[in-house]
């Protein structure tokens, strides 16, 4: 099944400066992110971004870079862009993958894509894991998100949702079948080209600027959002310099 993958990539990072260039084992951070798309089968890979330095690295290992303006506020209008620019197909399956996102398998690419492809009445399809404990609930940088019986997003959030009224009053453990219920949201999504567009002109909304989750916008205006369980697990991405030397040492 074709799809194509785009890769934003700001150099201009608020908490890690320079971020896609960062050192991972002897390469810049987004060329890891390059490779991993290069494997998931994908018949078109784009490096986008505004920097003439991310271009110059990219296109150093052998990427099709996109530049792009410099005022988008988001990746996914930084991929609307590209899709104009290179006059992707309105049918065609898009895949949104972060350039710090040196540890995302392959085998999730291939899954968003094939999950949009299989459900016509979704506009966006992401992954979801299993939250392993307690203190990751409560953190608000892991994205919880809530489904259907049809695999569907309820809600996204940085709360700790669902509730559990009974143990987070009086003793906030929980068992692992009781953490089978939490499902922490993989930031990856796969769109189809004309949707992108169509989200971009969308207004945006008091839920996604409290949160600060621009899927919210979707759901918001009516689209649907499939969520399906990660068939394999992704490592860390990298936000901070703390996460960057973890992902170093993992990749070493």
């Amino acid at each position: 099944m074709p799809f194509s993958i785009i890769i934003p990539a700001r150099y201009a990072s608020t908490r890690l400066p320079g971020k896609p260039l960062q050192d991972i084992a002897g390469k810049p951070m987004i060329q890891h992110v390059y490779e991993r798309a290069m494997e998931s089968g994908a018949e078109q890979v784009i490096i986008a971004t505004d920097d003439q330095r991310i271009k110059k690295a990219a296109e150093g290992f052998g990427a099709d870079v996109c530049i792009t303006a410099d005022t988008h506020r988001s990746g996914t209008e930084r991929l609307a862009e590209v899709i104009d620019t290179r006059n992707i197909s309105d049918k065609q399956i898009v895949i949104n993958l972060q350039g710090d996102e040196p540890l995302l398998p392959p085998r999730c690419l291939q899954q968003v894509a094939v999950a949009l492809e299989d459900d016509t009445e979704s506009a966006v399809a992401t992954l979801c894991t299993t939250m392993k404990s307690v203190d990751e609930i409560f953190d608000p940088h892991a994205v919880k998100v809530v489904r259907d019986h049809q695999q569907r997003a309820l809600y996204f959030t940085r709360a700790p949702v669902p509730w559990d009224r009974e143990h987070f009053t009086h003793n906030p453990q929980l068992t692992p079948e009781q953490l089978s219920v939490y499902r922490r949201h993989i930031g990856l999504y796969a769109y189809r080209a004309g949707f992108v567009k169509k989200y971009i002109e969308l207004p945006v909304t008091d839920l996604e600027k409290i949160e600060s989750l621009e899927q919210l916008r979707v759901m918001w205006h009516g689209f649907k959002i499939v969520v399906l369980e990660a068939e394999e697990v992704p490592g860390p991405g990298v936000d901070t310099a703390d996460d960057l030397e973890q992902v170093r040492m993992l990749m070493s």
